[in-house]
């Protein structure tokens, strides 16, 4: 017999872990979803418009993860026929499934700050 886990099979656990593991694996380092964010909340951005906005990243750095994040099909990058040349990003349709799981990020990051701000007023 399974050993069940809060009412999942090990198979079903393992299935969970597994697709937990591929996300954080797509998702994870300091910058994809924060570009991911900008993209869904700010819409279509110039690659250099993208950097100052996140601030500290390097062009090195943003252009591999726009490229990994292009690759997933979260992120579109249109050239532009102008001169010279336009290069603009837009989160996909597929990158709008992960606007509730940012909005929690979010909302915890607030709750987050909020708890560590009063603490150390305290």
């Amino acid at each position: 017999m399974k050993k069940m886990t809060d009412h999942f099979s090990v198979s079903e656990c393992t299935k969970e872990i597994l697709a937990i593991s591929d996300t954080m694996e797509l998702l994870s380092g300091k910058w994809k979803i924060q570009i991911i964010g900008n993209l869904l909340y700010l819409g279509t951005m110039r690659f250099m418009e993208l950097k100052r906005s996140l601030g500290a990243i390097g062009a090195k750095k943003l252009s591999n993860d726009l490229h990994e994040l292009e690759i997933n099909q979260l992120v579109t990058r249109t050239v532009k026929n102008t001169k010279p040349i336009t290069v603009e990003y837009e989160a996909t349709p597929y990158a709008q499934t992960l606007k509730p799981l940012i909005n929690e990020i979010s909302n915890w990051g607030k709750m987050h700050r909020k708890t560590i701000t009063q603490n150390q007023k305290a």
